[in-house]
């Protein structure tokens, strides 16, 4: 565990060569990767999503791809298909490009919900399965998934069962301005993503994610965890709380919280930042001019007793 922070801290540090005044969005993305889930960059377009996608998978020595999702996408171009080699009288299945460590899915509701739920078994299990065969993909696997408003031209809504696999939602937002003009200077001649390298190694990478994972989470966390999918489960704004697996995913990423903090326990002050990015995403308000999901959420750990956990017990 001692290696997480100096490791976390590494990586963003890089990130930060070109995705500029984007701190607090970095590190929610490395929490995620860190914490083996997926996430989805939610903005308007020109506000670096793929830069920052494509800066996480250049800082560390991994497979990467890049699938630009379109409306005439379709399922096999995105896991693979399986090819008759009269040669040998069988079939030989080429691998699409999920499979890879890191896979960036850009602007992913652009393209239909069939190709869309392409996505569900390789997020939910990191495999696939083409022709009744069952593929494994790369340990570890990550999508980061970029979308547009949906109010953008050419858009789909993402289905509710693909929400769900996603770990964290965050959005971009405009840099402030003194990022915006360090911006402009640094890209003003070259590509500085060309020419960031990579300053972990997956073996690295994937020991710092099973320590994340050995985090202790006492009873009165679990509990509160608990209290806070409660809640959801029974707003009167609600229509539907978070499932058990969004529950096990708030556990999950506050371990790795805790973990880049420099703590093998969690507390509530790991829980609480992250619970809108973990949750927001998978409650849907009855009313929404009345309350949004956020302001629910705010309400909520108002209102939800928090433990006090000021040691590991």
């Amino acid at each position: 565990m001692s290696q997480v922070p100096e490791i976390f801290e590494s990586i963003a540090s890089n990130m930060e060569k070109v995705v500029k005044g984007k701190r607090h969005v970095v590190n929610q993305v490395l929490i995620c990767f860190l914490s083996q889930g997926h996430i989805l960059i939610d903005d308007s377009p020109g506000l670096g999503k793929t830069m920052l996608a494509k800066s996480l998978a250049r800082s560390i020595d991994s497979e990467f791809s890049r699938i630009q999702f379109t409306p005439d996408l379709l399922p096999s171009d995105l896991l693979g298909v399986s090819v008759w080699k009269p040669s040998e009288g069988e079939f030989e299945f080429h691998h699409g490009p999920i499979f890879a460590n890191l896979v960036l899915a850009d602007e992913i509701n652009r393209t239909s919900p069939k190709t869309q739920s392409a996505l569900l078994e390789a997020m939910a299990e990191a495999q696939i399965t083409i022709d009744k065969k069952t593929y494994s993909l790369p340990k570890p696997f990550m999508v980061i998934a970029t979308q547009n408003p949906i109010e953008a031209h050419g858009t789909y809504p993402l289905l509710e069962s693909q929400l769900d696999r996603f770990l964290s939602v965050v959005d971009m937002g405009y840099p402030d301005a003194t990022s915006e003009v360090e911006m402009l200077s640094t890209h003003q001649q070259d590509n500085q993503l060309e020419t960031l390298k990579s300053v972990v190694d997956l073996d690295s990478i994937i020991t710092a994610m099973k320590s994340t994972a050995e985090v202790f989470v006492a009873e009165p966390i679990r509990q509160y965890l608990v209290d806070i999918a409660n809640a959801t489960r029974n707003h009167p704004n609600i229509s539907q709380g978070i499932s058990p697996r969004a529950t096990l995913d708030l556990q999950r990423i506050s371990q790795t919280h805790a973990c880049v903090s420099g703590r093998d326990f969690v507390t509530p002050e790991d829980i609480k930042p992250l619970v809108k990015s973990s949750i927001a995403h998978r409650i849907y308000p009855v009313d929404t001019e009345a309350m949004t999901s956020t302001q629910i959420l705010d309400e909520i750990l108002q209102t939800v007793p928090t433990p006090l956990i000021t040691n590991k017990t």
